[in-house]
C-alpha cells in the first residue's frame, strides 16, 4: 500500500529527564552535553518510508516544568502517539511517569484513551548511578499497555527503535479512528464520473 501520513508524535516527562536530546539525536543525529530546559514547546520534523509508505513524522518536545503545564491542552491534542521519558538514575521522574500519563490523556482527551499507543522510554543508561531497574520500567508498562524501551540519547542507544516502534503505533492508531467511508458521496462520484465520461462520448 502506498501513499503519504502526516503524523503527530509527543515527548511528555520531567525537566531534565534527555526529551530534547532524544529528538534531536533521532532526527539530526547529534547530541550536546550543553543542556538548554525547553521553554514551551518545540519540534522537529523528520520524514521517512515505513512499510512501502512515506510518513511525515512531527515529533513535539514539551517542557517539563509545571509553568508551562497551560500549554497542555493546545500541544496534546492532535497527538498520535505519546512518548513519556524519565532518567534512570532519577526515581522521581520516574515516579511522575503515572501523573503525565494521566495529564496527557484529560488534555489530549483521544477518541479512544484506553487503546491509545504510549512508549514509555527508560533514558540516560550510559550513566553509573542508575536506580530505577529495567523490571521497574517494564512492570509499569505491563499494567498500563503501553511499550518500553531502554535509551541513551548521548550514545545513540536505542534511540531509533523506540522512534520507529512509536511511529508504527501511531500509523495504526490513525488507521484505525479514521472514520468509515461515505457511501452515499462515493456512489455521487460515481455517477458524476459516468455523466460526464457519457457526454464526452456523445460529442
Amino acid at each position: 500500500m502506498t501513499g503519504r501520513s502526516n503524523l503527530k508524535i509527543i515527548l511528555i516527562g520531567n525537566s531534565g529527564v534527555g526529551k530534547s536530546a532524544l529528538m534531536n539525536q533521532y532526527v539530526n543525529n547529534r547530541f550536546s552535553n550543553q543542556y538548554r530546559a525547553t521553554i514551551g514547546a518545540d519540534f522537529l520534523t523528520k520524514e521517512m518510508r515505513v512499510d512501502n509508505r512515506m510518513v511525515t513524522v512531527q515529533i513535539w518536545d514539551t517542557a517539563g516544568t509545571e509553568r508551562f503545564q497551560s500549554l497542555g491542552a493546545a500541544l496534546y491534542r492532535g497527538s498520535d502517539c505519546c512518548l513519556i521519558v524519565f532518567d534512570v538514575t532519577s526515581p522521581t521522574s520516574f515516579h511522575a511517569i503515572d501523573a503525565w500519563r494521566t495529564e496527557f490523556l484529560v488534555q489530549a482527551d483521544p477518541s479512544d484513551p484506553d487503546h491509545f499507543p504510549f512508549v514509555v522510554i527508560g533514558n540516560k543508561t550510559d550513566l553509573a548511578d542508575r536506580q530505577v531497574s529495567p523490571r521497574q520500567g517494564q512492570e509499569w508498562c505491563k499494567g498500563h499497555s503501553a511499550q518500553y524501551f531502554e535509551t541513551s540519547a548521548k550514545e545513540s542507544v536505542n534511540v531509533e527503535d523506540a522512534f520507529l516502534y512509536a511511529v508504527r503505533a501511531a500509523l495504526k492508531n490513525q488507521k484505525e479512528n479514521e472514520p468509515p467511508p461515505d457511501l452515499n458521496s462515493v456512489q455521487l462520484t460515481a455517477e458524476g464520473r459516468g455523466g460526464a465520461h457519457e457526454e464526452k462520448c456523445s460529442c
